[in-house]
């Protein structure tokens, strides 16, 4: 079962209070939206990739193409950049070994304003959590 998502992560300040949100496009679409509490928002852009990954996978999804508009965060995932921060190395691992048990998988870079509905949601778990 193939899916699109997007994903995103905010922090209001660095460290502020933060949420993560992702929607995923496919059979069984999904809209997820997660109070972080205090953490930077490399760690929310992350976490909205885990997220997102373990609800794909107990949705049964087996092929995701996600987008985010995290450079870093993409970057990473992809191998272009190493990973040096420890809290962002434990979710990156956590990123990749879900990503692994798909058959296929991509994250791609796009703009801020092709990410709206995943920021939307990241905005409503900010508001909604503090």
């Amino acid at each position: 079962m193939k899916g699109i998502g997007f994903v995103d992560g905010g922090a209001r300040g660095n460290p502020g209070p933060a949420g993560a949100g992702a929607v995923l496009d496919g059979p069984r679409p999904l809209a997820l939206s997660r109070y972080l509490g205090e953490t930077t928002n490399n760690v929310a852009e992350y976490t909205a990739l885990v997220l997102l990954l373990r609800e794909a996978l107990a949705a049964g999804y087996t092929e995701l193409e996600v987008f985010a508009d995290s450079e870093l965060m993409v970057r990473q995932i992809n191998g272009i950049y190493k990973v040096k921060d420890a809290k962002l190395r434990e979710l990156f691992f956590q990123a990749t070994e879900l990503a692994a048990r798909l058959q296929k998988f991509s994250l791609t870079h796009v703009p801020r304003a092709k990410n709206q509905a995943a920021d939307r949601l990241v905005n409503e778990a900010i508001d909604h959590g503090c």
